[in-house]
């Protein structure tokens, strides 16, 4: 009887210890909340493209005030332009072409043209500028697959990152995260719903 015994208790043994290793390995919801991942790769995302919007290629035309700016300093562009001048002479395309001339150092794209005022980007912080551009009573009633498509397919958006030469021959300064990475970042933050993250 005793010899018998001693397989049996053996056998429940190696059972018992499996479930407890197989128990403690096994990851639960509260290790891994299901929209942790999600949260993560959208905030990522939005980062990313943040880091270019906010550059000084895209910020220059999106003027907190009525002056475009130039350059990684912010100045204001010369000859006195403005949106509210008036001057036939001093409209984006008598000098922005459609495509850079570096003879010049003018930087051009087509459809080169200053955002509108309700799109003013200068001074504000990422949350507060991806806010307006997602506002549809401010962005020309876009919605989040426009803005897509504009920020990831227009082509005076992604002459950032073929800006030419400024007046001295010298290369401008494109965004710091490269364009296919730009692109991918946009197409996720939207399609993860485009949650702005509180500041």
């Amino acid at each position: 009887m005793k010899k018998r015994s001693l397989p049996i208790a053996i056998l429940v043994f190696l059972i018992t210890s499996f479930s407890v290793a197989f128990h403690l390995e096994e990851p639960s919801v509260t290790d891994f909340p299901k929209n942790d991942f999600r949260q993560d790769e959208s905030e990522i995302a939005f980062s990313k493209m943040m880091d270019v919007l906010t550059h000084q290629r895209c910020v220059n035309c999106h003027p907190s005030d009525n002056i475009p700016k130039q350059g990684e300093d912010k100045h204001a562009h010369r000859f006195g332009v403005s949106r509210v001048n008036g001057i036939a002479a001093t409209n984006c395309n008598t000098c922005h072409q459609a495509s850079n001339n570096n003879y010049s150092g003018v930087p051009g794209a087509p459809e080169w043209s200053l955002a509108p005022h309700t799109m003013r980007w200068e001074g504000l912080s990422r949350t507060e500028i991806a806010k307006s551009m997602m506002d549809r009573k401010i962005n020309g009633n876009r919605s989040a697959e426009d803005i897509m498509h504009h920020l990831t397919e227009h082509e005076l958006v992604l002459w950032a990152w073929d800006p030419g030469v400024d007046a001295e021959g010298n290369p401008r300064e494109i965004p710091p995260v490269s364009k296919e990475e730009y692109i991918e970042a946009v197409k996720t933050w939207i399609d993860l719903g485009a949650v702005i993250p509180e500041e």
